[in-house]
């Protein structure tokens, strides 16, 4: 049995009223379909470099702290230790100077801590720590921690010109301050005319001198 014709709202079949389409509407509408797909694949795209993205940041921050936690998971020892280090050192600075005379006892104490000390040194390298003497080297904050001033006309301002204690830094990341006594420029006063040395005595302070000012 034939099938019945569709009847549109007005009642009439609808193979009396529509026209098929022409070619060229029919190649607009593929076209408008053709650029919604691609500006949705466009936007799938982006959205999968994104995530991509944030996973290989993820991966690169885990693998950082990952390795931050091997070099520095031994750093409140390694702190406690350059702190024994630098006690033995003052152990060594106290013991009277070197001398023909001086008992043998004191020769043979003198050289075993020396001993126990480049072991110690050595021990430490090996593991990442090193001791840094900043004397004569410019003043730098993130190694440095200044003590006192000290005026003087014989070097730059801003140069350690002696330290208290040495810095340490445990695989190149600050352990403990060096404590350092910093140059400062002598006052106008202590200066000789037009530009003279001034006399031995006057010009210089000691190293715990604290300019008043400052």
């Amino acid at each position: 049995m034939p099938s019945e014709p569709k009847i549109n709202e007005s009642g009439v079949a609808a193979s009396e009223t529509e026209t098929p389409a022409s070619p060229d509407e029919l190649m607009r509408t593929a076209n408008a379909r053709i650029a919604e797909l691609e500006q949705e694949n466009q936007s799938l795209r982006d959205r999968w470099l994104r995530a991509e993205a944030e996973i290989a940041n993820v991966r690169t921050r885990a693998k950082r702290e990952v390795e931050e936690a091997r070099l520095y998971a031994v750093q409140a020892f390694a702190r406690d230790t350059a702190e024994a280090a630098e006690n033995l050192r003052r152990g060594l600075d106290s013991l009277p100077k070197s001398a023909p005379d001086e008992p043998e006892v004191v020769s043979r104490l003198r050289e075993g801590f020396a001993g126990v000390e480049r072991g110690l040194l050595a021990a430490l390298e090996r593991n990442g720590v090193r001791r840094i003497d900043p004397t004569g080297a410019t003043f730098d904050p993130n190694l440095h921690q200044a003590m006192a001033e000290q005026a003087t006309e014989d070097h730059p301002p801003g140069t350690v010109l002696s330290a208290w204690t040495p810095a340490w830094t445990l695989n190149g990341r600050l352990l403990r301050p060096a404590m350092v006594v910093v140059a400062k420029t002598a006052p106008a006063e202590l200066a000789g005319p037009r530009g003279a040395a001034p006399e031995r005595g006057k010009a210089r302070h000691g190293a715990a001198d604290l300019d008043e000012t400052a």
